[in-house]
C-alpha cells in the first residue's frame, strides 16, 4: 500500500521559534516575554498569506503550556505540546472567523473563559482571520478581552488588519509580520530540496521564490507540484513554464534594452514573452521592482541593502547602474509605477507595455535641457584647449551657492560648442527645443 503523502508546506511547517524564517523581530519580543514572564492578555498578528502568523500562534501557545520547555523553546515532546501540534487540546481552542464570525460564535468563548484550563498553565483563544467578526461580535467580546482572568490568553491573526476595530487593536500588542525575502526563502528551499533528494537549478528555486511573493507557504505549494510535474529533477525552464513568470536573464537583457535606448530590442522581447504566454502585468510588477534595485545600487553603491537578490544579480545591477544618471532612473520608475498601474484596467496590454517601454527608452538616452545647459556651462568654465568631451561633466557637481545663469532656448541652439557637446554624448538628441508661443 502506498504511503499517504503528506504536503510540503505541512512537513516543514516551522515547530520551535528557530524554525521561524524572516520574522526576527515579532520571535525576540515573544521569546523575552515568556522569558521575563510580561504575557499580555492579547497579541495581534497582521501579515500577508504564508508568513507565519497562525504557526507563531501555535508555537507561542505550545511554548507557554509546555511542561519541560528547552529554555524558551517547546519540547514538541510531551502531552501538551503534541495536543496543540496535533489540534485536540481543550486548552488552546481555534476559532476560524471567516466561518464563525456571528455574536452566537463568540458566546462560547464568553462563557468558557471563567474556567480553569484542563491540564495546562493557560487556556489560550487563537482567532484566525479574524478581521472577519462581524462588529457585533468584537463589541460582545470587547469586555472579556480587556479583563480576562488571569489564566486566559487570546492571539488573533489577520491579513488585513486595517479591517479590525481600533478599540481592539488598542488592548492588543501588534505585530506587523513582514513578507519573507527572496533569498532566505531559496537558502529554505535548498535545504528542503537537500533533505527530500530533490535536483533543482539554483535559478529554478530562484523563480519560485519570485513567484511566491514573500509567502514561504506558497513556495513550498510550488515546489510541490513541481515535484508532482516533473519528478525530482526540476530546471529553471521548468518553473518558468508552470508559472508563467520570466527568467533572470530575461528580465536583466530587458532593462538593459531599456538602458540602452535600444527600441528593436524591447519590442522583440516584449513579443517574445507575450507568445510564449507569460504574465504581462507580474512581468511589468518585476520591471518595476528591478528598476528600484536599479536606483538603490546607484544611490548606496556597495553599502545596499534590503535589495533580497542574489550576488550574481547584485554584480549586474551594479554594471547596469554605472551607465546612466539617477535622475533618468527616478523618471524611468515613474513612467513604470504608472505603466503598472494602467495595466489593472485595460485590455491590450501589450500595447501599453510596448508605449511605455518605449518611452523609458527615449528617457534613458535622450538629453535634457537642464543636462545641456550644465554641459554648456562646464565648457564655458573648461581650461582654454580642453577637449569638449572632458569639460562635459558625467554626473553634477556640488558648488557654492551662487545666482544662475540664465540662457534662452534660442541662445542654446546658437552656441557655436552645441556640437562639440552633442557629439561627446552618445546617443543624445535634443528633445522640446522650441520657442514658447507668445501670448
Amino acid at each position: 500500500m502506498m504511503d499517504e503523502h503528506l504536503a510540503l508546506a505541512l512537513k516543514y511547517r516551522p515547530k520551535t521559534f528557530s524554525d521561524v524564517i524572516g520574522q526576527p523581530h515579532v520571535v525576540e519580543i515573544l521569546k523575552n516575554a515568556i522569558t521575563s514572564g510580561r504575557i499580555a492578555n492579547a497579541y495581534l498578528f497582521i501579515g500577508p498569506r504564508g508568513i507565519g502568523k497562525t504557526t507563531l500562534s501555535r508555537i507561542f501557545a505550545k511554548a507557554l503550556n509546555c511542561t519541560s520547555p528547552n529554555g524558551v523553546e517547546p519540547c514538541g515532546e510531551c502531552a501538551n505540546c503534541r495536543e496543540i501540534a496535533e489540534g485536540r487540546s481543550l486548552d488552546v481552542i481555534e476559532l476560524d472567523a471567516a466561518s464563525h464570525n456571528s455574536v452566537d460564535d463568540v458566546k462560547p468563548i464568553i462563557e468558557s473563559v471563567q474556567f480553569k484550563p484542563a491540564s495546562s498553565k493557560y487556556k489560550i483563544y487563537i482567532v484566525d482571520e479574524c478581521h472577519m467578526l462581524s462588529n457585533a461580535a468584537w463589541n460582545a467580546l470587547l469586555k472579556t478581552l480587556e479583563e480576562p482572568p488571569p489564566h486566559v490568553k487570546f492571539v488573533f491573526a489577520t491579513t488585513e488588519g486595517d479591517k479590525v476595530l481600533a478599540t481592539i487593536v488598542s488592548r492588543c500588542q501588534r505585530f506587523d509580520l513582514r513578507r519573507i525575502q527572496t533569498k532566505d526563502i531559496v537558502s529554505r528551499l535548498e535545504g528542503i530540496c537537500k533533505v527530500e533528494g530533490i535536483k533543482a537549478h539554483p535559478d529554478a528555486l530562484l523563480a519560485i521564490a519570485r513567484g511566491a511573493d514573500g509567502g514561504m507557504r506558497d513556495a513550498l505549494s510550488s515546489l510541490d507540484q513541481l515535484v508532482s510535474f516533473k519528478g525530482t529533477k526540476i530546471s529553471e525552464e521548468d518553473a518558468l513554464g508552470v508559472f508563467g513568470l520570466v527568467s533572470r536573464k530575461e528580465l536583466e537583457n530587458l532593462a538593459g534594452a531599456v538602458l540602452a535606448g535600444d527600441v528593436a530590442a524591447v519590442l522583440k522581447g516584449v513579443d517574445r514573452f507575450e507568445s510564449a504566454g507569460k504574465n504581462m502585468r507580474r512581468l511589468a510588477g518585476e520591471l518595476m521592482s528591478y528598476f528600484r534595485n536599479l536606483v538603490v545600487v546607484k544611490s548606496v553603491g556597495d553599502g545596499a541593502i534590503g535589495l533580497g537578490v542574489p550576488d550574481g544579480q547584485l554584480e549586474t545591477l551594479k554594471g547596469q547602474a554605472e551607465s546612466v544618471e539617477p535622475s533618468r532612473l527616478f523618471r524611468i520608475c515613474d513612467l513604470l509605477a504608472q505603466m503598472e498601474d494602467r495595466l489593472r484596467y485595460v485590455l491590450s496590454v501589450r500595447t501599453v507595455m510596448e508605449m511605455s517601454l518605449m518611452r523609458a527608452s527615449r528617457i534613458a538616452t535622450t538629453a535634457t535641457i537642464d543636462e545641456l545647459l550644465r554641459a554648456v556651462k562646464a565648457m564655458k568654465a573648461a581650461p582654454a584647449g580642453e577637449s569638449p568631451q572632458a569639460a562635459v561633466p558625467s554626473a553634477p557637481k556640488k558648488e557654492e551657492p551662487k545666482k544662475p545663469e540664465t540662457m534662452s532656448r534660442r541662445q542654446i541652439l546658437s552656441d557655436p560648442k552645441l556640437d562639440a557637446i552633442m557629439s561627446s554624448m552618445p546617443g543624445a538628441s535634443i528633445i522640446n527645443i522650441k520657442e514658447p508661443r507668445r501670448q
